[in-house]
């Protein structure tokens, strides 16, 4: 049973539903994303097992499954992207340090308020000429730290800023629109084995797929646990945080994204509780459409 955000008669509402199929009942009014990520160590448990408040009304519409907390972002934690980053950047050997470090890179990624869920556009800079997605696999933590569910990720990227000075890392993945997941929040008791888990990409252009690629989550450097540890050490997150845990997936040097591009990503691999190609929130989930930041005058 996974937890959603619906939008029902011009009201955000939560819902449950299995990942595969949608939501399909609505829980109390009172209960919110904050309050369970917030409140009791049982609460969200509770919520998806205890008593409905009806079913989700038809024309309901899914938005991201995101109260008051703030997404975070660990960086370098697949040899893939070790390799991509030192390949781009002037000062390739600080990649190669912290990918050996005992202490993850973590960078805050989106406040409250700002994270794009599916079908909802993502944005891409205007001064920047290199911009990709970056599938990852998304870990929600209550305000304990403890990991209680997992969501897709998109960590919308500017290379060639990056690449340019790794100073400007900020300006390269903190801007409009640079952060999805969705569309729903899956419990570890659905995802009893993360090393099963693969994630894929798709971008599609004009009608077709343009690049495609899949990775497995078992190559993933640095436990997801450990990396919600590293977050906790100085920081305290009372409604929870949501931890994008890095990619694995560098589309080929030349590629970039532009405006009208569509975004799919899917988690796959959801072991026995979900056989087949089911994905970890749903089909085609966290599916983004391009916007066009470079007519715009929002940089």
């Amino acid at each position: 049973m996974a937890l959603w955000q619906v939008v029902t008669g011009g009201e955000r509402k939560l819902a449950r539903g299995p990942a595969g199929r949608g939501p399909e009942q609505l829980l109390a009014a009172s209960v919110t994303i904050d309050s369970l990520l917030g409140g009791d160590p049982d609460a969200l448990a509770a919520a998806l097992g205890g008593p409905a408040a009806g079913p989700v009304p038809p024309g309901s519409s899914v938005v991201v499954p995101i109260g008051g907390q703030e997404v975070w972002a660990a960086g370098v934690t697949y040899t893939r992207s070790l390799d991509a980053r030192m390949l781009e950047s002037g000062t390739p050997d600080i990649y190669q340090r912290v990918y050996q470090a005992e202490r993850p890179e973590l960078l805050l990624k989106a406040a409250p308020g700002r994270v794009r869920g599916p079908g909802e556009p993502v944005g891409i800079r205007a001064d920047s000429e290199w911009d990709v997605p970056e599938p990852e696999l998304a870990v929600v933590a209550d305000r304990r730290g403890r990991i209680v569910g997992y969501m897709n990720g998109n960590d919308m990227s500017s290379r060639s800023i990056e690449g340019e000075n790794p100073l400007y890392l900020p300006q390269a993945k903190v801007y409009a629109g640079s952060c999805a997941v969705g569309p729903c929040l899956v419990t570890p008791a659905e995802v009893p084995d993360l090393s099963e888990l693969q994630i894929t990409l798709r971008v599609i252009r004009d009608g077709a797929d343009l690049y495609s690629d899949v990775v497995s989550v078992a190559g993933l450097r640095r436990r997801p646990d450990d990396l919600v540890r590293w977050l906790f050490r100085a920081l305290d997150f009372p409604v929870g945080v949501v931890l994008l845990t890095g990619t694995a997936i560098v589309p080929y040097p030349g590629f970039t994204l532009r405006a009208g591009d569509e975004v799919v990503i899917t988690t796959t691999g959801l072991g026995e509780h979900h056989p087949g190609d089911r994905c970890l929130c749903g089909a085609r989930c966290c599916r983004t459409r391009r916007t066009g930041w470079r007519q715009s005058t929002r940089h």
